[in-house]
C-alpha cells in the first residue's frame, strides 16, 4: 500500500515525494480514509508512529474545498516543542498549497504571534495556556474553526491542562470535525473524548502502553550516588552515538549536564525553566550533532522527533509508569533499532515494579562495576545474590572436596 492508494490530492502527493515518504504507517493507513470522509476520530498510538501526518494530510486536503482566510483549523499540543514540530509538519506537507499557519506558545513574547494572527492565518497550532491568554485579549476568535485536533491528550491531563481545554472547547462551533490522539486512554481521557467527539471511529495501532518492539530494554541496579559515574562509563562507549537522558527534576537535569561537560562529554539540558531560545538551541545542537547527549525532563518525551537517537537512558525512573513508555519511544523510530537503559536505585524499586506491570515485561538486568548491595537488596528476590550463612558465605557455597565426600 502506498500513499497513492489513499486518494490524496496531487499537491499533497508531491509534498510526500519531496519528503521521501512512499508508504503510510499503520495509523495513517487506518485514519486518513475516515478523516477524509469527515468522521471524528480517536487515535491511540505510541510516539513515533506517524500520527502527525495522519491528521495533517486529511486536514489540508479538506481545507482545499474552500479558501476563506479565517482560522479554520486549531491544533492543541501539550508542549512548545511538540507544537513547533506539528507546525513544521504543516509547512512540509502544505508546501504546494496556499494556506498560512502560525504556532502559539508561552515562554516567549507574544508580539510576533499577535502580528501573525493579525495578518490572517488558516491554521493555528497552540499550547493551551498562551492560546487562552490571547483569546481573553480578543486576539483569537474560534467561531470559524472547522477542524479541531487534541494531540497527546493524556499528557495534557498529566500537565494539568484539563480546565484550559474545557474552556477552549466551549468556544468552538458545534459543527466541526474533531480529532483526538492519545498514547493511553485512562478514564479521565476517555471521558473527555466522548464529550468532544460525535460518533467517532476508533483507531488503535498498538496495544495501549506497549513499548516499541525494536527497543532493547535493560535495567541497571545502582545506588543514586554512583549513577553519574555509571552514566559516564556508558556514554564513553562508541556505539552510544546520540543519547537522550531523562531525569525527574529540572535541577537534576542541570546537574547531570554539568557533570558530563566537566568530563568532556558534550551535553545540553532542556526543561521548563529554560528560556524558549535556550530550549530551541539545545534541540538544534542535538539534531546537528554539536552535542551528543541531551538531558531532559519529561517535557521532552513527546516533543522531540529525531529519528537517529541510538539510546534512551532513564537516569531516574519516572514516578508515572506511562511516562516510561513515552520516554523510550524516542528511540527505535522510523524502522530503526534502539536501546533503553534504566538506572534503578533502592528508592525507585516501586517505580520499576509499576513499569514492568504496565508493559507486561520483565526488564533484563545488566551487571556493572558499580553494583551495590543497597540497590541490589531493594529490587526484589529475583535480583538478589544468593543468601549468605553466618560465616558470610553464600548458602550455595561448597567447600573444596564437598562433592567427593558426598559420593562416599
Amino acid at each position: 500500500m502506498s500513499f497513492q492508494n489513499l486518494n490524496l490530492i496531487e499537491p499533497l502527493q508531491k509534498a510526500l515525494i519531496h519528503e521521501g515518504y512512499t508508504t503510510p504507517t499503520p495509523i495513517q493507513l487506518k485514519s486518513i480514509p475516515d478523516l477524509l470522509a469527515g468522521r471524528d476520530l480517536i487515535g491511540i498510538a505510541q510516539t513515533g508512529t506517524g500520527k502527525t501526518a495522519a491528521f495533517v494530510l486529511p486536514i489540508l486536503q479538506r481545507m482545499t474545498e474552500k479558501y476563506p482566510r479565517v482560522l479554520r483549523t486549531l491544533v492543541l499540543a501539550p508542549t512548545r516543542e511538540l507544537a513547533a514540530q506539528i507546525g513544521e509538519s504543516f509547512t512540509a506537507y502544505g508546501r504546494f498549497l496556499k494556506f498560512k499557519h502560525t504556532v502559539i506558545f508561552g515562554g516567549v513574547g507574544q508580539g510576533s504571534q499577535v502580528n501573525a494572527l493579525s495578518r490572517g492565518v488558516d491554521i493555528v497550532v497552540a499550547t493551551p495556556g498562551r492560546l487562552l491568554d490571547l483569546m481573553n485579549q480578543g486576539r483569537v476568535r474560534l467561531n470559524d474553526v472547522e477542524f479541531f485536533v487534541l494531540d497527546e491528550a493524556d499528557r495534557m491531563l498529566d500537565m494539568g491542562f484539563i480546565h484550559d481545554i474545557r474552556k477552549i472547547i466551549a468556544k468552538l462551533p458545534h459543527q466541526r470535525q474533531s480529532f483526538f490522539f492519545s498514547a493511553t486512554m485512562p478514564p479521565q481521557v476517555s471521558q473527555l473524548a466522548h464529550q468532544m467527539l460525535k460518533n467517532p471511529v476508533r483507531v488503535e495501532v498498538t496495544p495501549q502502553a506497549t513499548t516499541v518492539e525494536r527497543t532493547k530494554q535493560c535495567v541497571f541496579f545502582v545506588d543514586s550516588a554512583a549513577k553519574e559515574k555509571l552514566l559516564l562509563d556508558l556514554l564513553l562507549q562508541k556505539h552510544l552515538t546520540r543519547v537522550l537522558v531523562f531525569t525527574r527534576t529540572k535541577h537534576r537535569a542541570n546537574k547531570v549536564a554539568l557533570y558530563l561537560n566537566s568530563h568532556r562529554v558534550r551535553a545540553d539540558a532542556i526543561h521548563g525553566n529554560k528560556s524558549q531560545g535556550a530550549r530551541t538551541q539545545a534541540l538544534q545542537n542535538f539534531k546537528t550533532g554539536r552535542t551528543n547527549v541531551l538531558v531532559a525532563t519529561d517535557i521532552a518525551a513527546r516533543g522531540i522527533d529525531i529519528d537517529d537517537i541510538s539510546h534512551v537512558i532513564n537516569f531516574e525512573l519516572p514516578n508515572e509508569p506511562e511516562s516510561y513508555v513515552h520516554r523510550i519511544g524516542r528511540t527505535a523510530r522510523a524502522g530503526a533499532d534502539g536501546t533503553a537503559y534504566s538506572f534503578c536505585a533502592a528508592d525507585e524499586r516501586d517505580f520499576l515494579r509499576d513499569i514492568e506491570r504496565l508493559i507486561r515485561l520483565k526488564i533484563e538486568v545488566m551487571h556493572h562495576s558499580y553494583h551495590s548491595n543497597a540497590a541490589q537488596n531493594a529490587v526484589g528476590a529475583s535480583a538478589r545474590p544468593p543468601p549468605k550463612n553466618q560465616r558470610g558465605r553464600s548458602r550455595n557455597f561448597r567447600p573444596r572436596g564437598h562433592q567427593q565426600r558426598f559420593r562416599r
